[in-house]
């Protein structure tokens, strides 16, 4: 009754689409309306580290290599590249491309961005990913070296040459992100942060930024000096913030929307009986959620209580009778099955029934010093996104059940990993996603920065990361990374929780948004399906 009910609603939202409240698109125009989740924090490459923003940007700045649809690095403003036999040199050659007002984009643009990410006056919290690899980042960052010294340089303007302190095969797909971006010079010395306005934004992507209303839309118009301008379909580009997941089901049933990035996990089998039924996308996904505790906390300092409150949730019932939307319960930090690190340790108490796990909870409470006459009390904040805001009640009565109270504060998404960052919490819920699974284990080195929320330190961790990076054999490399994966799991610093899965409703209009367990899917790679031919200026759905 309940779905015979909501399938006539939902019928009746369809039916309201000519009342659809989506601005009119511009003559001679196709427009793609993109619910994106959150607003972005800032538009600048140097200071995003969110996924909802790396999709806004990565549409207007385009790297050495880009993301195809399947989420393989394929060359970009790049057009090849060779390899030292070391593996330590990488020479990179650029085709002729264009930034957005005309001027050429140069290996120097290149090297002046790497150089700004790491310089430690930026502040970039995303300049952590380049230490594994590049030639004297971590050092520059540091201020123990001049940016001069990063392991970039341009010989002549269609010449990248990237030196690394380690050979590192994965090199193309950074070189797709936003850490090896270029950047205007010309235009960010000009105006220094307000570069990233509409009326001074320069990029070299497929799109340029038209407009910036907060609270309402990023709008990307087509970039005509983009070096691949022929093959983008779309003219305009509206992201909309809404972490709402029922107001972006009602706005993709109305035709308000044509992508939703926001769907609550409970809601995906109800979606599939529902119109919305050929629209829902949901596929496993490299990226793990888990609890991080402030180790500044005198309370979260003993490991024994860390342990007691990872062991005590119970991450089966979240994931199959909360969420149930694929993703699956989580006992490491690395996702499992990456490719180069299918199985690595898990925490020792894994293979315990609940039961067992809350007895020996509350035993190491008790051995910590608390109980019944002296309770554990803590504050956990999370984002007040569609998931969260359904399983972390769930944590909450979990550590309820071995005698800790806990009192939980939503904030918007961007607010929470600010506060995280800058480590202004008790206990917080974070997520990565990542495509290297040396870089999961690199958010708790001792020296990576806001990224290492709860400022997790062991000399002995970090050595066996060194280690790792210090070998060319991947299975010694492995091996380091499963030692230090298992001291993490030992020492408890977080609380993983579950491995994530992509959830999207995507109208059948569109072509092109191929499932990925990279959630990977570049706009500039959408179009209309040939079967839903429209008439110029239309939208599309």
């Amino acid at each position: 009754m309940l779905i015979a009910a909501a399938l006539v609603a939902l019928a009746g939202l369809g039916a309201c689409a000519r009342h659809s409240h989506r601005p009119p698109c511009p003559p001679g125009a196709l427009c793609l309306a993109y619910g994106n989740g959150a607003e972005p924090t800032s538009l600048d490459p140097a200071h995003i580290d969110g996924t909802w923003e790396n999709t806004i940007v990565g549409q207007m700045i385009v790297g050495l290599t880009r993301s195809d649809e399947n989420g393989r690095p394929v060359p970009a403003v790049a057009s090849s590249w060779t390899t030292s036999a070391d593996g330590l040199t990488w020479t990179f050659h650029l085709r002729d491309v264009r930034w957005s007002d005309g001027t050429p984009v140069t290996a120097g643009d290149f090297v002046y961005e790497i150089r700004r990410v790491l310089d430690p006056k930026t502040a970039s919290y995303s300049a952590f990913i380049l230490f594994p690899f590049l030639k004297n980042a971590q050092a520059v960052n540091g201020g123990q070296l001049p940016t001069s010294a990063v392991g970039v340089e341009a010989p002549d303007p269609r010449t990248l040459v990237v030196r690394l302190s380690h050979p590192w095969p994965l090199l193309p797909s950074y070189a797709a992100t936003r850490v090896m971006w270029p950047a205007p010079r010309h235009v960010v010395e000009r105006w220094g942060d307000n570069w990233i306005k509409p009326a001074h934004f320069v990029g070299d992507g497929p799109y340029t930024l038209a407009a910036w209303r907060l609270g309402d839309a990023v709008v990307l118009r087509k970039n005509p000096s983009y070096f691949d301008a022929a093959q983008v379909c779309y003219s305009e580009v509206d992201f909309t913030p809404s972490s709402d997941a029922i107001s972006n089901e009602r706005s993709v049933s109305a035709g308000d929307l044509d992508v939703s990035t926001t769907v609550q996990s409970n809601r995906v089998r109800f979606l599939r009986h529902t119109p919305l039924r050929d629209f829902v996308r949901v596929a496993p996904q490299y990226g793990t959620y888990y609890l991080t505790f402030n180790l500044r906390d005198p309370v979260l300092r003993d490991v024994r209580v860390r342990q007691a409150l990872s062991m005590a949730i119970d991450r089966e019932f979240m994931t199959s009778k909360l969420m149930h939307a694929g993703q699956q319960p989580a006992y490491s930090l690395i996702p499992t099955g990456m490719p180069s690190y299918p199985n690595g340790p898990r925490v020792y108490w894994a293979d315990w029934s609940l039961a067992r796990r809350q007895a020996e909870a509350r035993r190491l409470l008790a051995a910590a010093g608390y109980g019944p006459r002296h309770p554990l009390r803590l504050t956990m904040k999370h984002m007040n996104s569609a998931d969260p805001l359904l399983y972390m009640p769930s944590v909450q009565a979990d550590w309820k059940a071995v005698g800790v109270d806990t009192e939980l504060r939503q904030e918007d998404v961007q607010v929470a990993y600010q506060d995280f960052e800058i480590h202004a919490f008790q206990v917080g819920l974070g997520g990565w996603v990542s495509f290297d699974p040396v870089i999961y284990l690199d958010l708790l080195r001792s020296d990576t920065g806001g990224q290492n929320y709860g400022e997790y330190v062991n000399p002995r961790y970090d050595a066996e990361l060194d280690a790792a990076l210090a070998t060319a054999d991947p299975q010694v490399r492995a091996q380091h990374m499963r030692n230090a994966e298992t001291m993490v799991l030992a020492d408890a610093p977080i609380a993983p929780l579950y491995y994530a899965s992509s959830r999207g409703l995507v109208s059948p209009k569109l072509a092109g948004w191929l499932d990925n367990p990279y959630d990977t899917h570049p706009v500039d790679q959408l179009c209309r399906a040939p079967s839903f031919a429209a008439p110029a200026g239309a939208r599309a759905s």
